[in-house]
């Protein structure tokens, strides 16, 4: 196991490391990747916590081998290494008993550019004080990010990613509305307009809706602290909730079930021009579940792989619902996964053609895929 380290650490071909089912109940994994620090190669460790804090830790190349085999099997009982010429899995029996299967070719080993492993490059840069993220406490008044915090600013910056490649649909003159349905606590909605305001320099009004009163008032009143005047929280039904003009822009993060369906239907009537939507809980299809023909109850043998099975086919009938009123529609990956399980982001870009025939072949093919599933999904009878 050391010898394997050695050489995907000496030869530079190590893409990520990590190890996995701790010993320790209070660590939940650790990964690894190979960064330059002054001219010197070092392995970055960092170990996720079940509290929510993060460590990190670099070991020079030269003590990285020992310092990681000495780890297993005491402190973990399971490692990946991934490199770019094969893959290498090394597991634990209860009886510490170790298994290696390595799949890594050394004949085609090449090192990894490292270039790319540099500090990342954040639309909201790092360890600089922002207002917004010092009042919602992801930072504190230096800008460094607390350790509870750092897959949220990852988050802030990865949907931002996402809203500055639609940028030119959104922002087709200096004015902006911007809706934001179950806005919840809203990271996103003061990360929006931020990035809009201060970053692009547009002017833009911005409601955000939610039916809890407190968060409301909470957020209502960071944004008058900071002064954000375009910036509305509004406690209210999103479903009853009066839109004031067509919005450049729609968005909802992790509105529980049907309510995904609502922020969906809301963006359509209104012709938002761009929707972006994380769903959460899909209950409404794992409730109803019933495939039809021959050999489809293996679908709904297991718990665990009927929700998988609902949770994607929900999704991808969403993005059917969305392409029929004329969205160019993309499923993307919002964060890593394993930092969250609630990862899938719906992004629907409206476009002006639409192909009457092409509508009436996705009308059909969403009907006959829930007579297929047996279900009956919120959106088919008004918007299918």
């Amino acid at each position: 196991m050391k010898e394997i380290l050695e050489f995907v650490i000496q030869n530079k071909i190590l893409k990520k490391l990590t190890l996995s089912k701790s010993a320790n109940s209070s660590v939940l994994r650790a990964t690894g990747r190979l960064i330059v620090i002054k001219g010197s190669l070092h392995l970055a460790l960092e170990t996720f916590q079940s509290d929510g804090k993060a460590t990190q830790k670099n070991i020079s190349a030269d003590d990285a081998p020992a310092v990681i085999a000495g780890l297993i099997p005491n402190d973990f009982k399971q490692m990946n290494i991934v490199t770019v010429s094969g893959d290498c899995e090394v597991k634990v029996s209860k009886k510490d008993r170790i298994t290696i299967i390595d799949h890594i070719k050394r004949e085609k080993a090449t090192a990894v550019d490292l270039e790319h492993n540099r500090t990342k490059k954040y639309i909201i840069p790092i360890d600089s004080p922002v207002d917004f993220l010092v009042a919602l406490g992801v930072q504190d008044p230096k800008g460094h990010i607390y350790d509870k915090k750092r897959a949220k600013f990852r988050q802030i910056n990865r949907f931002l990613e996402i809203v500055a490649d639609v940028e030119s649909t959104i922002a087709t003159t200096n004015d902006l509305y911007i809706l934001d349905l179950c806005c919840g606590k809203s990271y996103l909605s003061f990360a929006l307009y931020y990035y809009f305001t201060v970053i692009r320099g547009y002017q833009v009004t911005m409601d955000c809706v939610d039916l809890k009163n407190d968060v409301i008032a909470f957020c209502n009143s960071i944004a008058e602290k900071l002064n954000y005047s375009g910036l509305h929280f509004i406690a209210g039904d999103i479903r009853t909730f009066q839109i004031q003009r067509t919005p450049d822009l729609t968005v909802s993060l992790h509105a529980c079930d049907i309510a995904t369906d609502i922020v969906l239907a809301k963006g359509i009537d209104s012709g938002s021009r761009v929707i972006l939507s994380t769903p959460c809980c899909h209950h409404e299809m794992m409730h109803q579940l019933k495939p039809q023909g021959n050999y489809t109850d293996f679908l709904l043998e297991h718990s665990i792989l009927k929700q998988k099975l609902a949770d994607a086919a929900t999704d991808a009938l969403r993005c059917k619902v969305l392409e029929i009123h004329g969205y160019d529609v993309t499923a993307l990956e919002l964060i890593d996964p394993e930092e969250t399980p609630k990862n899938v982001l719906i992004r629907g870009v409206k476009y002006n053609k639409m192909n009457g025939k092409r509508i009436e072949e996705l009308r059909k093919e969403y009907k006959a895929i829930c007579d297929t599933l047996g279900i009956h999904p919120y959106l088919l009878d008004e918007y299918v």
